[in-house]
């Protein structure tokens, strides 16, 4: 990370605005090893902190309670994300923090921890920073080797692992130390942002991933989130089928780097469950909606399930430990992932040091 001064004078007064207009809010905008939950001090030399590649962030509005909204330039895909961020409920000191991961939509759609699940609740009276970025549907969360005509510029790897650490920790006045968790296609990406992240997470959590994206079965489930639901082509993701980039980022061949990890990994088994029924949540009694979770969502569980069980006999035979939840049924729906998140909760606090 390098901390610049000025950039232009333009910048300078964006910037001076900005701080005045959120000046109640715990930002800082200095270097990593800041305390939380500063002052803003206007009379103060103007720092504007980047990563290395000359991410920043543009702007930060409070949305609710304990909510901001982080607004990020990203040098590499050339475009602004936003961050939805859920501060801790004590912030008198640097906390850690947890990147949550939304499934195969990237948060642009409703299908997000904020709006399916109860999560914001749950982490209103912990004490760590939750940041879930709103992007990269279809895009598996890594970097694409070329600009494809549908999904655009694919950078996600970056962003997550370069581009937006220290400009949280900067903006947060976090204690630097990070867990990551996934869902469904990301619960596949987290694994693998875990290893080409190195030192940056100390803890994952994935939730109905299937791991194996160079077999067949693998790269089939990684064609079908991507060309057939996000109209991608995953040519210009990882090449052609027998191109090695597919192996180079497949977490169940390189788990190896998995060592050292907090590690919790849950899977349901397809068959119905307690929230596969006409009163479930989200289903409202609607039969159709019912029948699609059912179906549909039973026969991408059992599928990830497999992979699971893979990851799990993958990891025992590199002697890695980690935490499993194997549910004796569910299919692949929000529910349940609500319960693996709260479920996991033990796991990602001993990664967050809490």
């Amino acid at each position: 990370m390098k901390v610049v001064e000025s950039r232009t004078c333009t910048r300078r007064t964006r910037l001076a605005a900005l701080s005045a207009a959120v000046v109640a809010l715990p930002l800082f905008f200095g270097g990593a090893t800041a305390a939380a939950d500063p002052v803003w001090d206007s009379e103060q030399p103007l720092e504007v902190v980047e990563s290395e590649n000359g991410s920043y962030i543009t702007r930060i509005e409070q949305y609710g309670e304990q909510q901001l909204l982080v607004y990020v330039h990203s040098a590499s895909m050339n475009k602004e994300v936003l961050l939805d961020v859920w501060r801790p409920a004590d912030t008198s000191e640097p906390r850690p923090t947890l990147y949550l991961l939304n499934g195969a939509g990237g948060g642009e759609d409703s299908a997000t921890w904020r709006f399916r699940t109860d999560a914001m609740d749950f982490f209103k009276d912990k004490n760590v920073n939750v940041v879930s970025p709103v992007g990269g549907k279809w895009s598996y969360y890594t970097d694409w080797k070329n600009e494809d005509p549908v999904l655009g510029v694919n950078k996600w790897e970056t962003f997550l692992t370069k581009e937006i650490p220290p400009l949280i920790d900067a903006a947060l006045g976090t204690n630097g130390v990070n867990a990551i968790a996934g869902l469904s296609s990301s619960g596949t990406s987290v694994l693998q942002l875990a290893i080409e992240g190195g030192d940056l997470y100390n803890g994952v959590a994935a939730y109905s991933g299937c791991a194996q994206t160079s077999d067949p079965l693998g790269q089939q489930f990684v064609k079908v989130t991507t060309e057939t639901w996000g109209g991608g082509d995953t040519r210009n993701m990882w090449g052609e089928l027998d191109d090695p980039m597919w192996r180079e980022k497949d977490p169940y061949i390189n788990a190896e780097q998995l060592r050292g990890l907090e590690l919790y990994i849950s899977n349901g088994n397809g068959l119905p469950g307690p929230y596969d029924t006409l009163d479930g949540p989200e289903i409202d009694g609607q039969v159709d909606v019912l029948a699609n979770q059912v179906v549909v969502g039973g026969v991408i569980e059992a599928a990830t399930n497999y992979c699971t069980h893979n990851l799990q006999n993958r990891l025992n035979e590199l002697d890695i430990p980690a935490t499993y939840n194997f549910r004796d049924s569910g299919s692949h729906s929000w529910g349940y992932w609500q319960d693996d998140l709260k479920d996991s909760w033990p796991v990602l606090q001993r990664a967050l040091g809490l």
